[in-house]
This record gives C-alpha cells, structure tokens and sequence, in this order.
C-alpha cells in the first residue's frame, strides 16, 4: 500500500524559500497524480498544487502561481515543492496524497486518500 511521508517544512521570514519532499514507500509514484495541499489554523484544506502521474501537467493555486514550483524525481520516488517568496498566509500544515487534476488549476484529493501527518511552515518575521 502506498505510504507518502512529507517533510520540509520549518519556519522562515516572510520573502523566503522552502522546499517540501513527499516520498513514497510501499508504491511507485509515477503511477500517481500527487497533490500537495495546504491547511491553515482554523481553515479548511486546500489545494496548492499537483502534479500528474507523468509529469506532463501541473496545476497551481492562484494565490501561489509564480511562488510554487512541484516537480517529481521519479528515480528518488519522490515529489517536491518549491516555495519562494513565502508569505505569512503560507503557514499551517502541508500533505501530499495522491489526488486528480481538474481544469488548469484544481486539485482534488482522492476520496480514499490516507492524511498523513504533514509538514508545519510558519512565516513570521
């Protein structure tokens, strides 16, 4: 069964950069879209980016087109995310599952998706 960890997180000032790692265990990525989402204390959560299973579409938020770049490294059986100029919105906790791509910016999880822990970003100065 597949297993997806991520990892990355941290705390940074507004203006800086993370990278998130979603790696995968008992399965092989590239027979999955992956989505990372994104939940804010005391919001719901939400798609921030995806990616499919081969690599050739993406989809971003609106709010983190030009920030956020995913990519995925098929031989590490791993997907990635980019964050540049983190704002303080960014924060709260980050999950990767596998999900589908809707339209040229939606990512929905799938509904039998298994929540991990997920990786906490803050942005604070």
């Amino acid at each position: 069964q597949l297993q997806l960890d991520e990892s990355g997180g941290g705390q940074v000032q507004p203006g800086g950069t993370l990278t998130l790692s979603c790696a995968a265990s008992g399965g092989t990525l590239r027979d999955y879209s992956i989505g990372w989402f994104h939940q804010a204390p005391g919001k719901e959560r939400e798609g921030v980016s995806c990616i499919s299973n081969g690599g050739g579409q993406i989809n971003y938020a609106d709010s983190v087109k030009g920030r956020f770049t995913i990519s995925r490294d098929t031989a590490k059986n791993t997907v990635y995310l980019q964050m540049n100029s983190l704002e303080p919105d960014d924060s709260g906790v980050y999950y990767c599952v596998p999900s589908v791509l809707r339209g040229s910016s939606d990512c929905v999880a799938h509904t039998d998706s298994s929540w991990g822990q997920g990786t906490q970003v803050t942005v604070s100065s």
